[in-house]
């Protein structure tokens, strides 16, 4: 898994996730939020477009990310999901917690607004 971090300004990211969100790189991905969220960032969109496989501990470690983010009153979206999240997402369930945008720019427009 690669994780790319870029921001939209000193409150907001787009983090960009590349190849498996699983039990093996869930702990990896908290990792980077936690860093991300420290820097200040309270509005953060999770680019899942490259994606190629996420599992319960991929889903666990994004809504880990949203509470933290809401934390500091922060929230968090995800951008260009694929068949294989959005299954995931609707089975179980967080298709109803979590917002799902079709392109980053959308996604990212909407935590501002």
């Amino acid at each position: 898994m690669n994780i790319t971090i870029n921001a939209i300004s000193p409150t907001q990211a787009v983090v960009q996730v590349d190849g498996r969100l699983d039990a093996e790189t869930a702990d990896s991905f908290k990792v980077k939020a936690k860093e991300v969220a420290a820097t200040g960032v309270k509005y953060v969109t999770v680019d899942i477009g490259k994606l190629t496989f996420i599992d319960s501990s991929g889903l666990s470690a994004i809504v880990s990310t949203l509470k933290l983010l809401r934390q500091n009153s922060g929230s968090l979206n995800l951008a260009c999901v694929g068949t294989q999240a959005n299954t995931a997402l609707r089975l179980t369930m967080l298709d109803k917690v979590l917002s799902k945008f079709d392109t980053v720019d959308e996604a990212t427009k909407s935590l501002v607004s």
